[in-house]
Parts: structure tokens; sequence; C-alpha cells
């Protein structure tokens, strides 16, 4: 590597100063809108079941006085927070399945459970819903957004071999 060149970041040796890096041709890829509110709506479905996971088990339909250590069911949800700020298609996919858990927890606390906490449990199973779809339609969008932008790549590349066979 050599060293920074204009201030934007190390310059590999394969990289010259004029041609773009793979950051900047990233950069330049444009998220349709769509794939942007499901992310939107897979991190707010998160945030929502923490909050909720956290304000009801402590405070507002506790199991026991003075709350639970059933609140502690909001800490693995900040693991796939990560991976849903920054995007990663991964994280959605297993996101998607190990969401059920909470939809199950959900369902029977809505079957057994008094009439304060009944109305929580069907908010998670509510929010877990939208979570599930937030995630399916993403993952089902960036496919669809990598298989179009292939065949374009492809049409662009075909072009380009052409005009040079001339």
């Amino acid at each position: 590597m050599v060293p920074d060149h204009d201030g934007q970041g190390p310059l590999h040796l394969s990289q010259s100063a004029e041609s773009p890096s793979t950051k900047e041709q990233i950069d330049d890829i444009k998220v349709p809108p769509h794939i942007q509110i499901t992310q939107t709506v897979a991190i707010g479905s998160v945030v929502a079941l923490i909050v909720l996971s956290v304000l009801w088990e402590l405070w507002l339909a506790p199991i026991r006085p003075g709350g639970s250590w059933l609140c502690l069911k909001a800490l693995p949800l900040c693991i796939p927070l990560t991976g849903l700020l920054k995007n990663r298609l991964y994280t959605y996919r297993w996101l998607s399945l190990w969401i059920w858990f909470y939809f199950i927890e959900g369902v029977v606390r809505v079957w057994g459970d008094a009439y304060p906490s009944k109305l929580y449990a069907a908010l998670e199973v509510a929010i877990c819903l939208a979570l599930f779809g937030a995630c399916a339609m993403h993952v089902r969008f960036r496919f669809e957004n990598a298989k179009k932008h292939t065949e374009q790549d492809k049409k662009e590349f075909t072009r380009s071999t052409d005009s040079a066979a001339l």
C-alpha cells in the first residue's frame, strides 16, 4: 500500500490515482426506495421489540411485582440490530427465522395471560409479523435488484466487447 493520497484513504498498488476505488463504485449504486423502506421497518420493529420487552417485563405488566428477569429476552435482539444497520443480507435471512421464537412467546401469552399483559403480547405478535414481512421482502427485493444489475452488466459488457471488436 502507498500512503494516503489527497486525504481519501490508502491507495492500493493495483489502483491508479484516476481509477475509482471499489468503495466509490459501491457508493455510486443507488438503493431503490422500497429496499430502504424494508430496512427502516425492520430496524424499527427490532427497536420496538426491545423497548416493549423491557417496559413490559419491568414496569407495565411484569410477571412478579417489581419486575422480572424475563426482561433479559430483549438482549438477544441487540445482536441483529448491528447487521440491520449495516444492511447485511445474511442478518435479514437468519432474523426472519429467529423472530418466530418471539412470535410463539407472544401467542402463548395472548392465550394464557391476564388482561394488561394480553395486550402487550398481542402487540409483540404484531411487531413480529411486521418484522418477518420486512425481512422477507428485503431479501426478495435485494435478490431482484442484484439480478437486474447483473443482467444490465452483462448487456453493457457485451456492447463494450462488440464495439471494441469493430
